[in-house]
């Protein structure tokens, strides 16, 4: 929680991906608070320094309202909020969305995966080993990991839930994708997103950045957030 702009009073929230955490956002702090008056991020519960709890059906639904809660504690319900997520933070930021909870949520989207057991927006999570070496296949081997991919499912399950609160939303919307991302491949989710959300703005950075563009191209990503930011 770092207090920034003098002059503003825009606050921004911080929703990480899966399976890092707030730490994510490191890159590109000082270039918010720049701009911001407030930057706020959180671990979400399960995730870096949050508790983790065991055993535990860890949902969106949870997590959504934890971010909430903790606008609510900072005093923040009736300030203007921007919303910054990316991989599993999407969702819980579409949960947000759907169910109204913060009133006055701008929320912009670094990156955006959906899935359904019918038509899907990218394709379905595949398990692999990140570079952090922190895991791996088989996932029976731990049972914490699989409680938290539960996530997945969830997408699924809620899927109208979720896409039709970005669809039917009037709060403006802002992509920023890397051509690279082997999660949603170049160009068919590229094609899919704009189909499903032709009203959202969107930024394609350069051929080489992937999944994690925050960190990938601090610069470039940081950039195509504020112009957005800074055009209403």
């Amino acid at each position: 929680d770092s207090t920034g702009a003098v002059g503003s009073s825009d606050v921004v929230v911080l929703l990480h991906g899966f399976p890092t955490s707030s730490y994510d956002w490191y890159k590109i702090w000082e270039g918010l608070t720049q701009r911001f008056h407030r930057v706020i991020a959180l671990d979400f519960v399960g995730f870096g320094f949050s508790n983790k709890p065991r055993p535990h059906r860890y949902s969106i639904f949870e997590q959504a309202s934890i971010v909430e809660g903790l606008v609510r504690h900072l005093g923040l319900r009736h300030q203007r909020i921007n919303l910054l997520s990316h991989d599993y933070g999407d969702t819980v930021a579409q949960e947000l969305l759907h169910s109204r909870t913060l009133t006055q949520l701008l929320p912009s989207c670094s990156e955006l995966f959906f899935s359904g057991s019918g038509q899907s927006l990218g394709p379905t999570h595949s398990l692999r080993r990140q570079s952090t070496g922190t895991w791996h296949h088989p996932l029976r081997n731990n049972r914490f990991l699989f409680s938290i991919l539960q996530y997945i499912n969830q997408r699924k399950k809620h899927r109208d839930r979720w896409v039709g609160a970005l669809t039917s939303t009037s709060v403006p919307l802002h992509l920023i994708y890397g051509p690279l991302d082997p999660v949603n491949p170049h160009p068919e989710f590229l094609q899919l997103y704009k189909k499903v959300l032709p009203m959202s703005t969107v930024s394609v950075l350069d051929d080489h950045i992937s999944h994690y563009p925050q960190l990938e191209d601090p610069t470039g990503f940081l950039n195509a957030y504020l112009n957005f930011i800074n055009s209403f």
